[in-house]
This record gives C-alpha cells, structure tokens and sequence, in this order.
C-alpha cells in the first residue's frame, strides 16, 4: 500500500511505494531520502519547549545527536534535512491601556500562509499568544527567549527558518555603543513591564550568529521602531520610485554577521517610524497589523516575488493606510547579506 512521505525540498506530501527508498519531487526536483517503515526507530514527542537547564540553553554538553521536536503521529515527521520550522509570537496584552486587537490575527494569517501556500508542517509550527492553553505558550520574556533558541537549535544546510512577532516594539538607549543611531530596538513581550524588553543585540546572538552554511532565516517583524531590530548589518535604503542602495552599518568593534547562513527581515517600519494596528484591510470591525496583512496578501497574490517587488508591494498596500492615520509607515528590508533586491526571489 502505498504510503505519504514530505518533499525534503517544497515540504509537500508526496504518495510513494512502500519499498521506495529515494523519490524525485514533481514540484520542485528535489531527492527525498525515504527510511523504510520497518527500520525507523522510535521518535520523542515533543511536549513543549525543553526546560531552561536542559540542552540548548544550560551549560551542561550538548547532546551529540540532538532530538528535534516532533510532530503527532498523525502528521508525516519533520524531515531531517530541508525541514521548515517557524516561531510565531502575538501579543495583544489583554487587559492594559496600550492593548491591541490584530496581533493574535496576525499569527493566526501567517499560520495559514506557512501550512496552506508554502508547504510548511503544522506541527513545525511554534505559536506564542495570549490565547494558549500552556503556560510555557504564552509570550512571556522567558518563554520567547527560549522560543528563539529552540528555533535555531541544531540548524543544517537547507533549514528554512521563519520568526514573525506581532505586538508593541520600543527603543531605548545603547548602552554598548554598537548603534549607529544611539537606540538600541526592542521586542515587548506581555511582561515587559517587570521582566524588560528583548533588545537587538539579543535577538542578534540568539537567531543571527547561530546561522549556519545553508540555513536561510526570514524574520517579520509587525512592531513599531522595528527597523533594524535583528540587528542585521545591512539596510535596504529605497526611495520611491523603488531605487535602492545598501547602507552598510557593520561596526568593526561587534560582531552581527551569521555563521555561514543567510538572515532577512521584513519590518513593519523604520526605527524612528510607528505602525499601525487597524480595520483599514479587512472591511469589518476585524483588526489586522498592517504589516503583516500586506506582506500575507503579496505573498499569495504572487508566489515568485523577489525581495524588491516585495518591499514594493508592502509599501503601496500599506502607502494609503500611514495617510489616513496621519502616520509615516515603510516597510524596511535588512540582510546578512548584500544582494540585487530585483533578481533574487523569496523562498521561504
């Protein structure tokens, strides 16, 4: 009979025979290695995120095989190799003066474009909201910090990594003097108010440097003074006529370059920039980011976007909304990497 097995490449399901032991996908060509169904060994369940004392994030040695989370039975594995996995993190902050109402939509928009229109596994899926029913789910400090580590954890060539966070973002003074502004950007976790912001410099060491030959990670980031907040070391400037030049904020006295692998980010506005939380997009009293309502509807209007027709695109949906609000909101692209924005396409 024969059996559903995941492109190690696309992430589709594929149907093949119970002896096959290579499969060609017809979608993207790639060769899945297949494992016999009588000669696959036991798998551990991943029941949440690892304890602080435990493997990545103690000080004890690091396990030399280390067990990747895994999904129920009832979906295909994780693949080994070209696996796709995603961290997504919204914060409505229920309760305070400042709440939002769009960003636990957010998550739940980009959930459905990763499973349903790029092929990601649900259960490679780590989503951090007010609305969860675990403790070590909901967006804490804590919990997002060890979020982002389990993201990059064990990272190998053809990895595809997503971090999107949707919630309050902040800056405050740099205190290290790694910032060619002064501010160092910050992501507002529901306990900020008693456990502190999560600056840039730690996002940077924590999803950045980890990055390995091979491994691609894409952030987005639907927060206010998000520009720069990966600390990535250089920035997309584009006027707009849609011309682009680098800016090349690499400080000789910090290390904010990867591993070997690639990292981009989609943020929701400049660092001096705001952005907005509103109803403009959906027609209905339904509150959306919108950052990520544009960059979800460019993404499934046009599956080969490359990274400029991107920017582009986020740019004139979100262009008439900033206006209405009395707000200046442009979408930034930052990389690892300089590149030609016009040819390179997105792959997630």
């Amino acid at each position: 009979m024969a059996r559903r097995e995941r492109c190690s490449g696309c992430g589709i399901n594929m149907l093949v025979s119970p002896e096959a032991r290579v499969v060609r996908c017809s979608e993207c060509h790639t060769l899945t290695n297949l494992v016999p169904i009588n000669a696959r060994p036991g798998r551990t369940r991943y029941n949440g995120l690892p304890r602080m004392h435990e493997n990545p994030y103690g000080n004890g040695p690091s396990p030399q095989h280390p067990q990747y989370p895994q999904p129920r039975p009832s979906l295909s594995p994780v693949p080994i190799y070209g696996r796709k996995r995603a961290l997504l993190c919204g914060v409505n902050y229920h309760g305070k003066s400042y709440k939002l109402k769009g960003s636990i939509n957010d998550v739940k928009s980009m959930k459905y474009l990763l499973v349903e229109t790029l092929g990601f596994p649900n259960d490679s899926i780590l989503m951090l909201t007010e609305n969860e029913r675990e403790p070590s789910k909901i967006p804490t400090k804590q919990n997002i910090r060890k979020a982002l580590k389990w993201l990059v954890y064990g990272c190998q060539p053809g990895d595809s990594l997503v971090f999107h966070f949707s919630g309050h973002g902040t800056r405050q003074k740099d205190y290290n003097h790694d910032e060619v502004d002064g501010f160092d950007e910050a992501l507002c976790p529901l306990d900020h108010e008693t456990e502190g912001n999560i600056i840039d410099d730690e996002i940077n060491d924590t999803i950045v440097k980890p990055l390995t030959r091979g491994t691609t990670l894409h952030a987005i980031i639907d927060a206010c003074y998000s520009g720069t907040v990966l600390d990535l070391p250089f920035v997309c400037r584009m006027n707009k006529e849609g011309r682009y030049t680098w800016e090349d904020q690499r400080n000789p006295l910090f290390y904010k370059r990867t591993s070997g692998g690639l990292a981009f980010c989609f943020s929701a506005c400049d660092d001096h920039q705001t952005s907005a939380d509103t109803t403009a997009f959906t027609g209905t009293n339904v509150r959306t980011g919108a950052m990520t309502y544009s960059f979800v509807q460019a993404i499934q209007n046009e599956r080969r976007l490359t990274y400029g027709h991107l920017l582009n695109a986020m740019r004139y949906t979100i262009g008439d909304v900033s206006k209405a609000h009395g707000a200046s909101q442009e979408p930034q692209l930052t990389s690892s990497d300089k590149f030609d924005i016009y040819s390179k396409p997105v792959v997630l």
